[in-house]
């Protein structure tokens, strides 16, 4: 039952009650003078008190409660929205209508405001973890130098490569942690450009050979075309590909194949597939896997090294290009990352 109905079913008990106590009241009084009524005049009376009475408790609840409703919906609507734009009515029922809505929209904003201080918290967490480790390497092979170490001709030079490792380490994520900045603050333009994706391809490839020849991953262009020009920005293009290729070389399984391939999608538009038969990703990861610092194992492990943040922003420069970026992948089977292109006219 509504407010508004309880307060009609309230009021109409109240005025019986009231009616018929008056009513009484002046039948007694009445008789007490000898003053003989017929039964007609006491319903009528009767009739006549309780229709008053009731109309006037009525009118009164619903004045004061509205009222009331009205004073706490000023309270809780910033000073700079007037009361006049907020409440489309004065009805009663409209007003608690118009709070509800007002309660779920700042219950979403709510929400909303927790799922990024949890975003804020976790990211914290994980730029503190990415950051700990060489910082704490450098640190501790500078100190065992500094201790004596630097006089050992068997140990410095090792010391000091390992210390210089850490730190390229940090300057790396350093460096992803910018361009991710300057790509979500919009403050990086894309600088479009026709170019041959065939041969960036081949570039990405002689870049990443050896770290591929360790695992004796085999890295295969699977297109007879020996150019196919694309319109977009060629070196953050260049980016997402190495980024891609580079994953599926460190998630890949040894004696694999990491595959590319460009075909059709529409009319203007082409599909980079980047394939490889490793280790897959679980459905459930799918969700997070752009998410910066984003890891799959569970573990924290941070053995295949990275910044954490290559498919953050490989997920940035596709948007900031109006292009789309899908997964598929069979956990134990393999993994298929794509983004569409702008064909070049």
């Amino acid at each position: 039952m509504s407010t508004f109905s309880q307060i009609k079913l309230k009021s109409f008990i109240f005025s019986f009650i009231l009616s018929t106590t008056l009513t009484l009241l002046i039948f007694f009084t009445l008789q007490s003078f000898s003053i003989k009524l017929s039964v007609d005049i006491i319903l009528f009376t009767f009739s006549a008190l309780g229709i008053v009475t009731f109309t006037l408790i009525y009118l009164y609840l619903k004045f004061v409660i509205e009222n009331r409703i009205k004073d706490i919906y000023k309270s809780i609507i910033p000073e700079n929205d007037s009361i006049e734009n907020k409440l489309v009515s004065t009805d009663m029922e409209d007003l608690i209508q118009q709070l509800k809505t007002f309660s779920k929209e700042n219950q979403i904003e709510i929400k909303s405001m927790q799922e990024k201080e949890n975003f804020r918290r976790n990211f914290i967490g994980n730029l503190a973890h990415e950051l700990k480790t060489p910082l704490f390497t450098s640190q501790s092979y500078l100190l065992t130098l500094i201790d004596g170490a630097i006089k050992d001709k068997n140990v410095n030079i090792k010391y000091l490569k390992i210390a210089e490792k850490a730190v390229e380490r940090l300057i790396f994520i350093v460096k992803d942690l910018d361009l991710i900045t300057k790509l979500e603050s919009n403050n990086m333009k894309v600088e479009l450009s026709s170019f041959n994706i065939i041969s960036i391809i081949n570039n990405v490839f002689e870049m990443l050979e050896i770290q591929a020849s360790k695992k004796n991953i085999s890295l295969v262009i699977d297109s007879k075309k020996k150019k196919i020009n694309v319109f977009a920005d060629q070196e953050k293009i260049h980016q997402v590909l190495t980024n891609l290729i580079e994953n599926s070389i460190k998630y890949g399984k040894k004696n694999g194949t990491t595959e590319i391939s460009v075909e059709n999608l529409i009319d203007n538009k082409l599909i980079v597939r980047i394939t490889d038969n490793g280790k897959g990703i679980k459905k459930e990861h799918f969700e997070r896997l752009f998410e910066r610092f984003y890891r799959i194992d569970s573990s924290g492990s941070r053995s295949t090294g990275g910044s954490g943040l290559g498919l953050a922003i490989v997920k940035h420069i596709i948007d900031a290009h109006n292009e789309k970026i899908y997964v598929e992948s069979d956990f134990g089977v393999g993994s298929e990352f794509s983004f569409s292109i702008e064909k070049s006219k």
